[in-house]
């Protein structure tokens, strides 16, 4: 098993773990999806780790690094997009994905790093706390745009 950022060559991979976080997602054209990677990949500020089993791509997290004023000007990094192939579920993908995502935080000098997850995936959420993760410090909302 290897951890590491995505590169260009991930993308088909990449797409397809996607389709099992988000199975309702609309199917990107081919072009449309090329274009979206190369401006994630040309991104400093947002990393795609991945978890690589014999040449399958078999969990992956995204980090986003938010530079700000405040906190004497130090980053806050968001993490999202956190799955593992179901095939490849039970080995701890996910945990490791998202610790090397919160070494690279840290290592970007972040004061704190946020994580989103849907309210019912509790069992995301137990995994999230044994990782260090905590609930009620802050609150989390979120708004989409009106579609319709």
């Amino acid at each position: 098993m290897i951890i590491r950022c995505c590169d260009t060559e991930d993308l088909q991979g990449l797409l397809d773990l996607y389709r099992e976080l988000r199975p309702h997602d609309p199917t990107l054209k081919q072009h449309d999806a090329q274009q979206a990677w190369h401006k994630l990949l040309a991104n400093p500020g947002i990393k795609i780790i991945v978890a690589e089993i014999d040449g399958v791509l078999a969990s992956t997290c995204q980090l986003s690094i938010c530079q700000t004023l405040t906190n004497a000007a130090k980053p806050f990094g968001i993490i999202e997009h956190v799955i593992t192939a179901e095939a490849y579920r039970r080995r701890g993908l996910s945990e490791k994905v998202i610790e090397r995502a919160l070494d690279i935080a840290w290592e970007e000098n972040c004061y704190k790093v946020m994580l989103l997850s849907g309210e019912s995936r509790t069992a995301a959420h137990k995994l999230y706390e044994k990782i260090g993760f905590q609930s009620g410090i802050e609150r989390g909302f979120v708004i989409k745009p009106d579609l319709g």
